[in-house]
């Protein structure tokens, strides 16, 4: 877990010069709007111009606890923040009269850079179809986690597309897609370590979010994660588990690459943003896939980029997982990105 995802890009900013900077996502109904903008144009002022902002609600009860912020005012207090986050960050100037978090108006420094804009550095989290909407409302494009079959993912997905270019008048931006990828040379083995270690991770979201909770139909903005909670109750924890491991990307660097082309067949370009170090994987194991994702899968990827130029299957290389940063191409030449997760500040 990663408290202050701001904090740990200040700290990659520092040693980098070219990756982008993406968080994925600061959680709107846990952090003042004032303090997100004030971090967020700091930290792309230091950096250059190299943050990609990525917004989330957040789902799990006991945070929600923790924080003494009732769930069942995270949608309100999502779209109020994002609608002041959005406004701060480029003009530099915070202010709200909304009833979750209002602000007087006040000018942040360092202020925005006037040379730098933020179109296409704006995302947020969609992972129910009722968030749809409102991300393509925003006019900013859309993160999601592998969870189902793509095909399932590919109509929601091509929903929000649509959505945004009767909202916005434009063609949307490539989605984020987060993946736990194990890369492996040996077809059996990458299956072995997946089934043991996206299957642990698996275990572990189940816990920390009470995915198979009962609360959720009583929770008003979250009432669709029922039906998935009722799912892995009825199919049981082994089967979801399974189900969950062949949602995400796990194979040797040809297998990869098709799956990743199979996904593109279904809802065009797209960044995929791989996390390769997770549920107990070895560091050794997980820094072996991902250097050999990185000499074997980036090239072939780029190589469909050069041939056929309206392809993008970007794909992202992160030392860690859930607290660590994701480095990937934010264009299809362009340099890699490191994606932090979650902040709970």
């Amino acid at each position: 877990m990663c408290p202050d995802n701001f904090a740990i890009l200040s700290y990659l900013a520092g040693r980098t010069s070219r990756v982008k900077l993406g968080l994925g996502a600061v959680i709107l109904p846990w952090n003042d709007p004032l303090r997100v903008v004030e971090k967020a144009v700091m930290l792309d002022q230091m950096s250059g111009g190299r943050v990609l902002l990525g917004m989330g609600r957040g789902l799990a009860k006991m945070e929600y606890e923790t924080f003494g912020i009732p769930m069942e005012d995270a949608r309100s207090r999502f779209n109020e923040g994002a609608d002041v986050v959005m406004r701060g960050i480029r003009t530099g100037l915070v202010s709200s009269e909304g009833p979750n978090f209002p602000q007087v108006e006040v000018e942040v420094r360092p202020r925005p850079n006037p040379t730098t804009s933020w179109d296409g550095r704006l995302f947020a989290a969609a992972m129910s179809p009722d968030s749809v909407p409102i991300v393509a409302d925003m006019g900013v494009q859309m993160m999601t986690f592998m969870q189902f079959p793509f095909e399932k993912h590919a109509e929601q997905i091509n929903g929000w597309k649509q959505l945004f270019r009767d909202a916005q008048g434009t063609e949307p931006g490539p989605p984020v897609i987060q993946d736990f990828v194990i890369c492996h040379e040996d077809e059996e083995e990458a299956r072995r370590l997946a089934y043991e270690h996206i299957n642990r991770y698996f275990l572990s979201v189940i816990k920390h979010y009470d995915f198979a909770g009962k609360h959720w139909r009583e929770t008003p903005g979250y009432e669709t994660y029922q039906a998935g909670a009722d799912m892995i109750r009825e199919a049981g924890m082994e089967v979801a588990a399974d189900a969950y491991v062949e949602a995400n990307v796990y194979g040797t660097p040809e297998q990869i690459v098709e799956k990743y082309a199979h996904r593109h067949e279904l809802i065009g370009d797209f960044l995929a943003n791989a996390a390769f170090s997770f549920g107990g994987l070895p560091l050794a194991e997980a820094e072996k896939s991902l250097k050999l994702f990185g000499e074997k899968v980036v090239p072939e990827v780029h190589k469909d980029d050069r041939q056929n130029t309206g392809r993008r299957v970007t794909p992202d290389r992160p030392p860690g997982n859930r607290g660590a940063g994701a480095a990937h191409p934010r264009r299809r030449h362009g340099p890699p990105t490191h994606r932090s997760s979650r902040s709970s500040q």
